[in-house]
């Protein structure tokens, strides 16, 4: 999904909203056949993804529904959410932007908390490329924009965090900061009845505990990956997160370069390509922002009668 979007992106060269994804995100899960790993063989995305991300096809290719109201209706959970950090690099350095493209973005996928998380997620990776930000940083920015539930996880599990500098002594006691705003419960296999279900009150258990490991890991990207692999339950989701935001606040050095040889060779993925795509599609993106506005600057100049 990740990849998929920053195709999407290299074609449209600027911002995304709930209408690029039936536009052209839909289109790159059904039209065109990838390289499919788990598979070992060629196959269309939509054959590989979870009935949470198939919801996006079944909603706006063959239900039509407005893109911007799609996401209601779909299981709450970190679907949406997990996908956007493409979101917060062509928005570097704005968090409050790529807050606000993730939420139009995730509403043709998501509601409620799911679709909060998306938000919160893509600025926290924006929130990463502020020249000196480091993890405290990025946390307080993503405490002063994330809403509700979301809002109290973040708090809860980053308070838990901070008194922990190893991801093993680590584990437990950031799963119990995170359980009360987690709807699945116990036992991730048999989800409770309740469990994701629109709420103001819960969060995803993903974008919390990817946050919390950030801390512990003081930014750093092998040690926040280890620690989200290991926390166990969905934790390719929360290492995915984790690991974008270190990537962001440190770069391409950041990441183990023979992990990303044994990951590129084994999934027969090209990771430095979509990189290209995304630095290139924000300095662009970043030029259009500018120059409009500086025409907003001189027509309210004009307006409010000043030279």
């Amino acid at each position: 999904m990740t990849h998929a979007l920053v195709r999407v992106y290299g074609k449209v060269r600027g911002h995304l909203d709930a209408y690029s994804v039936a536009d052209h995100l839909v289109p790159e899960l059904i039209s065109n056949p990838r390289w499919i790993p788990e598979l070992e063989a060629e196959a269309l995305p939509l054959q590989r993804i979870f009935l949470a991300e198939k919801w996006i096809v079944a909603r706006l290719h063959y239900g039509h529904v407005d893109p911007r109201e799609a996401g209601a209706g779909n299981i709450v959970n970190c679907g949406a959410a997990m996908y956007m950090a493409p979101v917060g690099l062509v928005n570097a350095a704005d968090p409050q932007a790529a807050y606000a493209e993730a939420l139009d973005v995730a509403g043709a996928h998501q509601s409620s908390y799911g679709r909060e998380a998306a938000g919160v997620f893509a600025a926290a990776v924006a929130a990463a490329c502020v020249p000196g930000a480091t993890p405290a940083s990025v946390v307080e920015t993503c405490l002063s924009l994330a809403k509700d539930g979301t809002r109290a996880a973040i708090d809860a599990v980053c308070e838990t965090a901070v008194g922990h500098r190893d991801f093993e002594s680590a584990l437990a006691p950031l799963r119990e900061a995170v359980a009360p705003f987690d709807t699945v419960g116990p036992d991730y296999r048999a989800p409770s009845l309740g469990a994701r279900r629109p709420s103001r009150l819960h969060a995803i258990e993903e974008l919390p505990i990817a946050l919390g490991m950030l801390l512990v890991a003081d930014g750093d990207y092998r040690h926040a990956v280890l620690g989200s692999v290991n926390y166990g339950r969905d934790c390719d989701s929360i290492a995915t997160m984790s690991g974008a935001i270190a990537g962001a606040l440190h770069g391409e050095r950041a990441v183990p370069a023979d992990w990303a040889t044994t990951v590129g060779e084994a999934s027969r993925l090209d990771l430095h390509a979509p990189a290209r795509t995304l630095s290139e599609v924000a300095r662009e993106v970043f030029a259009h922002d500018t120059a409009r506005r500086r025409r907003h600057e001189a027509a309210f100049a004009t307006l409010a009668g000043r030279p």
